[in-house]
Order: structure tokens, then C-alpha cells, then sequence
């Protein structure tokens, strides 16, 4: 099919992982640029589950014709190759990269009433009170939770979620004690006084957050950047992704959407498909060493 033929009907835009966590909030913005520019509708569905993989193992078996696109994160396609014993896809050979579409980190997060009420206050209650509970639900959050053990020497006890929001969730409710949540989600949260920040994920402050701490401040080598970007099944034509990929820069470039997603932590940071593709080579091998450092056992 001829790029200037795509597309003639609805576009999927797969997220695996829940409503409302980040990659879902740029995959409705993006989507919606998509269906507006293209004249087809652009529907967004969520297939959350196994860390990401349900959602993007059912991309990698979709037709290869620019239909069935995949939000994509360094979850599904880059930790999930050293955390998970049985991936049910390969993130290199499986997906055709269509964009990078953002960059972001993780907050740290308390219910309001926990007793520590900044990072170092954080760390000596946790050495303290050991087997504190930690909700995760990506790589990310997992990672970052083995960070703390292994970087921050603390004693935690990690449970697995469907998604990050449901961890959240859960926080604010006092069922557990911390977790880690996307920007996206986790400033609303912070600005809304249902959740405490204690320190960002990334190597040094955020200038979206400027208050908060990296953790690594006190915690040294502690870092995990995250970022979202859109898959397309391997084998789908190059005029086609490269259309995609064109409208999806053209949007992502806007002064209007980059002040959108920041409000909320994300950082647009675009890469075309062949430099993504280089970038997730190199990213499955960063996170792989990260997942062996914390001493993450495969599921």
C-alpha cells in the first residue's frame, strides 16, 4: 500500500498498560492528533498485564500494515528482557520503530500521612521500620524499588500490580507504603494533596519539580529515565511508518503540546525510526544491567 493511500479506515493504538498511566495520557494525545490530521478515527485501547507484555505481544502478531500501532515504553521493550523468563515477543525483531516520543522519571511516593516527611527523613524511617511495603507495576517501578534495597540499603517487601496507577491507588488508601509513579500521573496527584513526593528517579533534579530531591542525593547511583514511544509490527511498509512518524513529530514539536506534557512531567524528546531502533538495541542492554545490579530474579 502507498503511504498516500494510509489510511483508508480506523487506526488501534494498543497501550499495555491501564487507563491513566502515563503512556495512556500521551497515546490520547497523540491519537487524537492522528485522528485529526488523518480523518479516521484513531482508537486508543488498553491491554494491561505482565509488565506490558500482553499489550505488545498482541502488536507483534497484528498485520504489518500501519493499523495496529503499540505505545511503547522501556518496560516492554527494553527491562522486560532481563525481568521476565518468558517474553512472548522480541522488542528488536518483532516491531517496526515508528517515533520516541517522550522522556520522563519516576516520583517516589508516600500517603500524606506517613511519618517521614522528606528523603533523608525517608531513608532513616525505612532502615528502621524494615519491610516497609512497595507496590510496582512496570520495570521502571520495579527497578526503582530494587534501587532503594540495593542503593539505599533498605529492607522492602515488593508486590506486583497490573499498572502504576492501581499501586497508587493503593498508597492513598494505606494499603501498602510507597511506590513509584510517573510524572504524569504522579504531580496531579501531588498538587492535589493525596500523595507525598519524597524524590525523583532521575539522575539529578527535574526542573519540572525543582523542590524534590533525586534520590540519588542521597542514595548515590541511583537513576531511572523512562520514556514512551510508538511500535509499529515489524514488516510495515517504511512510506508508512514514515508518515506516521511524520504527523507525530509535526504534533510533538508544537510549543502547545511540548507545555501540555510538561505540565504534567513529560519531556518531549523525539527520535526518528532508525535512531530509535539504535536506541532501543542500547536500552535493553543499559536496563539489563540494571535488573542483574539490583538482583531482580526472572518471573
Amino acid at each position: 500500500m502507498a503511504a498516500d493511500d494510509f489510511p483508508q479506515r480506523q487506526i488501534k493504538i494498543i497501550v499495555p498498560f491501564p487507563a491513566g498511566a502515563g503512556p495512556d495520557n500521551v497515546a490520547r494525545l497523540v491519537g487524537q492528533h492522528l485522528q485529526d490530521a488523518f480523518g479516521q478515527t484513531v482508537l486508543v485501547e488498553n491491554r494491561a498485564g505482565a509488565l506490558g507484555s500482553i499489550g505488545a505481544q498482541e502488536v507483534a502478531r497484528s498485520a504489518p500494515d500501519g493499523y495496529t500501532l503499540l505505545m511503547g515504553t522501556n518496560t516492554t521493550h527494553a527491562s522486560n528482557v532481563a525481568t521476565l523468563k518468558s517474553l512472548p515477543y522480541d522488542p528488536v525483531k518483532d516491531f517496526a520503530p515508528v517515533i520516541r516520543a517522550t522522556t520522563t522519571a519516576m516520583v517516589l511516593l508516600v500517603n500524606p500521612k506517613f511519618a517521614a516527611r522528606d528523603l533523608p527523613q525517608f531513608r532513616d524511617y525505612a532502615k528502621a521500620h524494615p519491610s516497609l511495603t512497595a507496590g510496582y507495576g512496570s520495570g521502571a517501578s520495579q527497578i526503582s524499588i530494587a534501587q532503594l534495597q540495593s542503593r539505599g540499603g533498605l529492607s522492602l517487601v515488593a508486590a506486583s500490580y497490573r499498572g502504576v496507577p492501581q499501586a497508587m491507588t493503593d498508597v492513598m488508601a494505606g494499603v501498602i507504603d510507597l511506590t513509584f509513579g510517573d510524572f504524569s500521573v504522579a504531580i496531579p496527584q501531588m498538587q492535589g494533596g493525596t500523595l507525598r513526593g519524597i524524590g525523583v528517579t532521575s539522575a539529578t533534579r527535574n526542573e519540572l519539580t525543582p523542590g524534590l530531591p533525586a534520590l540519588a542525593e542521597v542514595m548515590p547511583g541511583f537513576e531511572a529515565t523512562i520514556w514512551y514511544g510508538l511500535f509499529a509490527p515489524a514488516g510495515t511498509p517504511d512510506p508508512i511508518v514514515n508518515k506516521i512518524y511524520a504527523e507525530c513529530e509535526k504534533f510533538l514539536s508544537m510549543p502547545a503540546t511540548r507545555e501540555k506534557l510538561a505540565n504534567v512531567g513529560v519531556i518531549v524528546s523525539t527520535m526518528k525510526p532508525a535512531e530509535f531502533g539504535a536506541f532501543v538495541g542500547n536500552e535493553i542492554v543499559r536496563w539489563s544491567a540494571e535488573v542483574k545490579a539490583a538482583g531482580i530474579q526472572p518471573q
